[in-house]
């Protein structure tokens, strides 16, 4: 069986990038050879403008619709109805993905606001998962997950997009949290 029909069997079957070591394990085929028909197979899809193109995100191999043909592709899955993530959710998915690991406190002091709900909303989602505790309080702590990268389009976290300048200090916005846990503890000690 050519290898590269071979690849392309298997690829049109993955729910989730698939790595060329892998690839070349299910296809008893050097690794070297398998990353090399990768390769080539992704240029191919591109200088043919196909409506679907082959690419490496989140350490792994997998099959996109082409950014062009997304509107459609949105059309007939989708049908109007889109799952969108609110701007709560877009807010404290950018605190996770730049501050990981971190606390849903830690989160909330940076919003301003409380973010159970939403962090409930992203870890059903899978775009954020439980990464441990924090030693000194016993909290959980978050962070992306795989499927994040992937819906992201991304290779990894240092693909993430510099924060804009004027933004806070993270040692600023660590001083204020600080601060306001400090205040909050007095207040609670004095009732």
């Amino acid at each position: 069986m050519p290898l590269k029909a071979a690849l392309e069997a298997v690829l049109m079957v993955v729910d989730e990038p698939t790595t060329a070591a892998r690839l070349a394990e299910v296809l008893d085929r050097p690794k070297k050879l398998v990353a090399a028909a990768l390769t080539e197979l992704a240029e191919e899809y591109d200088a043919q403008q196909r409506g679907f193109e082959l690419r490496f995100v989140a350490g792994g191999w997998r099959f996109y619709t082409r950014a062009l043909c997304a509107p459609v592709v949105d059309r007939f899955v989708l049908d109007g109805q889109q799952a969108r993530l609110t701007q709560a959710a877009l807010e404290t998915l950018a605190v996770i993905a730049y501050r990981q690991p971190v606390s849903r406190s830690r989160v909330s002091a940076v919003r301003g606001v409380n973010c159970d709900g939403v962090m409930r909303t992203l870890v059903q989602r899978g775009l954020v998962e439980e990464s441990g505790t924090e030693p000194e309080t016993g909290a959980y702590l978050y962070r992306t997950t795989q499927y994040f990268l992937e819906r992201m389009g991304l290779r990894g976290l240092d693909e993430l997009p510099e924060l804009a300048p004027f933004l806070p200090e993270a040692d600023d916005v660590e001083a204020d949290s600080q601060e306001g846990s400090a205040i909050a503890e007095a207040v609670a000690a004095a009732e």
